[in-house]
């Protein structure tokens, strides 16, 4: 019988009737969460990719229901974000204008699959009615000192005119535009998600995740086990702190390099060095956090003309900063050890530095300077014949009595930064008074509502601050006059926790009620790309465990099962995506030989 569309429409309107795929919260006790990551609505339309997503997973959750679960299986819309501000400022239609039509095309198609998703669970990241509760979050992180603001050097891309994460950074471009991105100095708003390094680090062992985004998580967590040394700033009463995980070479250290942005350089800096090191910090801002921290890329630096003590033989070593150090990154400060250290080795090299060696190989070891493996030491003083396993702690044990260093455990996962100075996102509930500083906006006044009437060309300015209407406000505390906040959450916090609010999508009181979620949640199933590893799928985990801290849930980890479906490629041989404009309508496919075929 040849395909007719009718017989889809038939069947699909049978469903509709007769409630079929809806989930019944009655038989919550057989319950199976099934979910895939929900679509942006950038573009008009769904292209084959949503259905190399939607459609295995669609038939996973029909074989489930076969089998006697009552399959939870909804369906919504990662709504904020760039690609509709920027369709705005490109066509002049309203990004709430394009998105609410984008996303009545995208549910017309996801019906039209033939999908079992439960749409009466529907959320929309764009609504009040969700973001809301991003903001609420907000305050709760806030409240529980997991949410703090500071001035810090951040990714800015020049083009898209915001502050981006370390995540979106790839290779030193925009992931979304491919600028070159820019070092700039901000007050911006974090999430303390390195308070939970050591437990998203862990709970990868219970979950049934694949390996490589478990590698990927890990790799980017970047545990590391070593000492935290104090060093003295010479004629002083300042001091900082580096880490390593080579203390057995701390007695070949030479010199020491701070970052340019550390906050010590402008205090030790000698009038003579200055107008060198000023020019050296604007040099440094220019460069990408992936450029400066290339192998490849030829060491500069200056000296401060300050020197440190060397914390065990008392000698002077001078200070340097150079952009091979990250402000960002463990505490900004760094000993050079240029015999054992191959980037300390080719600084040391370039600026006539000493590289004495107090390593040497066992053995038939080629120990060629630098020299990087483990070995015996030699010209270290009292500690000289020690394997370096033994003068690890040996060390270490001497700077301790000293107040001068102690075991520590450092993490390369550096603070989630959540302020975007753009427009099509959520308002950070935050007013700052003259009087009271920063105050939250009480609950009762959530939620501060994006408007609808705001010029937001990209001038590197955020967009709300043009508003008079949306930033001039009162101070809960002291009533007097003050200004919102002017900027937006970055938009992975939309998406952090929507899998909690899919439950309960219509309770107006608080997102979710505690006792339901924890009958609803974990998912058991969910389905995505891997190119959210380090970023959603993290900052999920993250959420979760700080939601778990505050009482509102009870289970450790949101995604018990993860699958990546794949990629397909566009006619271009690349990734398809609406913004290579590379993608294939189903509509097509579909019209011609009906939904479950093109699944199949």
């Amino acid at each position: 019988m040849p395909y007719s569309k009718e017989t889809d429409r038939k069947w699909q309107r049978r469903w509709e009737e007769t409630g079929l795929y809806k989930f019944n919260p009655k038989n919550a006790d057989k319950k199976l969460y099934c979910l895939e990551m929900f679509s942006y609505p950038s573009g008009a339309n769904l292209h084959v990719g949503h259905w190399y997503n939607y459609g295995p997973t669609d038939s996973w959750s029909r074989i489930k229901r076969m089998q006697g679960y009552e399959v939870f299986h909804p369906m919504g819309f990662d709504a904020f974000g760039l690609p509709a501000e920027n369709y705005a400022i490109k066509t002049g239609i309203h990004p709430w204008d394009s998105t609410k039509s984008n996303i009545a095309t995208m549910e017309a198609q996801l019906r039209e699959m033939g999908a079992t998703f439960d749409w009466d669970y529907e959320v929309v990241t764009c609504d009040p009615s969700y973001y809301k509760w991003n903001q609420w979050l907000f305050l709760k992180l806030y409240e529980n000192g997991l949410a703090y603001r500071k001035e810090a050097p951040v990714n800015w891309c020049p083009k898209c005119n915001t502050v981006l994460a370390n995540e979106q950074v790839l290779e030193g471009h925009c992931e979304r535009c491919e600028t070159e991105v820019i070092r700039r100095n901000l007050t911006q708003w974090f999430f303390n998600i390195t308070a939970y390094a050591q437990e998203l680090l862990d709970k990868l062992d219970v979950i049934d995740w694949p390996e490589k985004t478990k590698r990927i998580q890990r790799n980017w967590i970047g545990r590391s086990e070593g000492s935290e040394i104090k060093f003295k700033v010479d004629g002083k009463e300042l001091y900082f702190y580096t880490f390593t995980t080579r203390t057995d070479t701390l007695m070949g250290v030479t010199y020491v390099v701070l970052a340019p942005e550390q906050e010590l350089v402008d205090t030790i800096t000698t009038p003579e060095q200055k107008e060198a090191v000023e020019a050296y910090k604007d040099y440094a801002r220019k460069a990408s956090e992936i450029d400066r921290l290339s192998t490849t890329r030829e060491k500069t630096g200056v000296f401060t003309g300050a020197y440190a003590v060397h914390p065990i033989t008392g000698e002077k070593v001078p200070i340097w900063i150079a952009d091979y150090v990250l402000a960002t990154y463990g505490t900004g400060c760094v000993m050079g050890v240029p015999a054992h250290d191959e980037r300390d080795f080719e600084f040391a090299e370039k600026f006539r530095l000493p590289i004495p060696r107090v390593i040497k190989g066992v053995g038939d070891i080629d120990d060629n300077l630098p020299f990087t493996e483990y070995g015996v030491l030699v010209n270290s003083g009292k500690f000289d014949g020690m394997t370096s396993e033994e003068a690890l702690m040996k060390i270490t044990e001497e700077l301790a009595k000293n107040d001068r260093g102690e075991l520590k455990i450092n993490y390369r996962l550096r603070d989630w930064l959540v302020s975007r100075q753009r427009y099509w996102g959520t308002p950070i509930p935050i007013i700052h008074c003259e009087q009271c500083g920063v105050v939250p906006v009480p609950e009762e006044d959530l939620p501060v509502l994006l408007p609808y009437d705001v010029e937001f060309t990209p001038d590197g300015e955020s967009p709300l601050k043009k508003s008079e209407k949306f930033m001039n406000t009162v101070c809960p505390k002291c009533g007097k006059p003050a200004l919102r906040d002017p900027d937006t959450l970055d938009t992975f916090v939309c998406s952090s926790w929507y899998y909690l609010r899919y439950a309960d999508n219509k309770n107006t009181k608080e997102p979710f009620d505690k006792e339901w979620i924890d009958k609803l949640l974990p998912v058991e199933k969910y389905v995505g790309g891997v190119e959210h590893a380090a970023m959603h799928l993290l900052y999920a985990r993250f959420i979760t465990k700080a939601l778990r801290d505050m009482g509102y849930l009870k289970f450790d980890e949101p995604f018990l099962s993860l699958v990546h479906q794949g990629v397909i490629l566009g006619s271009d041989g690349e990734k398809m995506s609406k913004s290579r404009g590379n993608v294939v309508s189903p509509d097509k496919y579909i019209n011609e030989s009906g939904s479950d075929v093109f699944r199949t």
